[in-house]
C-alpha cells in the first residue's frame, strides 16, 4: 500500500487511542524505526514511552556542538535513568564544519545554514534507510502543526519517502506536565530557569511571562523551525 494511503488507515485506527499505543505500534510494526529527540524541555515524555516497550530502541539525538552544556548532562542522565541502551549521538563532519563554520560564528548571520549544517544534513544521513521516525511535534505548538495527525509521510528532499510518526499530536502542555509528574520524570534544568523550549545556546533565550513557548528561539528572527520537517512543499518554516 503507497504510504499515504498507508497514513490514512493508521490515523483512523488510532484516533481514539492513547499516545502509548502509537508508540507500541510505530516500534514494533513499522519496520526499523528511529526516535528522534532533542532532549528538551518535553522530551523524556515520549523516552519514556519508548523505553517501556523496548529500553534498547534506536534513539537519535542531534549533538550540534552548541548546545547547552545543561541539555548535554541531561541527555545521559535520562539516559540512564530510563535504561535506554541505544541512543546514538550524532554530529556533522568535522571537515564540513571546519569548511563553512570553522569559527562558530555562522549562525549570527545565516542562521539557517547554520542549522542545515550542524542539524538538518547530519540527520537526513543517518534516517537513510529507515522505514519510520518518530517525533514530539504537537498541535498545541501552532502554525503548520495545528492540525497535525499522528501518522503523515516524510518526504526528505532528494530522499525516499518515509512514515513520520507524532504520538504527541493531540497532547497539550497540561497533558504533558500530569505524564512527567505522574511518572516522576527527570526534567530539564532550563525549564525551571525561564526555558520551556530548548534549542542551542546561542539562539535560545528565557521566555517571559505571557509569551508562547517557543517565543525564545531565534527571538526577534523571522526564522521559527530548523528544517529537519518536511511537508509536501519542503522544509516547514512555522513554530
Amino acid at each position: 500500500m503507497p504510504l499515504d494511503g498507508r497514513t490514512q488507515t493508521l490515523n483512523r485506527l488510532f484516533a481514539d487511542k492513547p499516545a502509548q499505543d502509537v508508540v507500541v505500534h510505530a516500534l514494533t510494526m513499522l519496520g526499523e524505526t528511529a526516535l528522534v529527540s532533542s532532549f528538551g524541555a518535553e522530551s523524556v515524555v515520549l523516552l519514556h514511552m519508548a523505553a517501556q516497550v523496548n529500553p534498547a530502541a534506536r534513539v537519535v539525538f542531534i549533538d550540534t556542538e552548541m548546545l547547552f552544556e545543561e541539555t548535554l548532562q541531561y541527555q545521559q542522565d535520562v539516559a540512564d535513568a530510563l535504561g535506554l541502551t541505544n541512543v546514538e549521538v550524532i554530529r556533522a563532519p568535522r571537515s564540513a564544519v571546519f569548511e563553512h563554520d570553522n569559527e562558530n560564528l555562522l549562525h549570527l548571520h545565516d542562521p539557517d545554514a547554520c542549522c542545515h549544517l550542524r542539524k538538518t544534513e547530519p540527520l537526513q544521513k543517518t534516517l537513510r534507510g529507515v522505514d519510520a521516525w518518530i517525533t514530539g511535534r504537537k498541535r498545541h505548538q501552532g502554525g503548520a502543526r495545528a492540525a497535525l495527525d499522528l501518522f503523515d509521510v516524510d518526504r526528505p528532499l532528494g530522499e525516499l519517502p518515509r512514515i513520520k510518526v507524532n504520538p504527541l499530536a493531540h497532547w497539550d502542555t497540561e497533558d504533558l506536565r500530569d505524564y512527567i509528574e505522574t511518572h516522576n520524570l527527570p526534567r530539564h534544568p532550563l525549564v525551571a530557569k525561564g526555558y520551556p523550549s530548548i534549542g542551542c545556546a546561542p539562539c535560545t533565550s528565557p521566555v517571559g511571562h505571557g509569551e508562547a513557548a517557543r517565543a525564545g528561539r531565534w527571538r526577534d528572527q523571522s526564522k521559527t523551525e530548523c528544517g529537519i520537517h518536511f511537508g509536501k512543499d519542503g522544509a516547514e518554516r512555522t513554530v
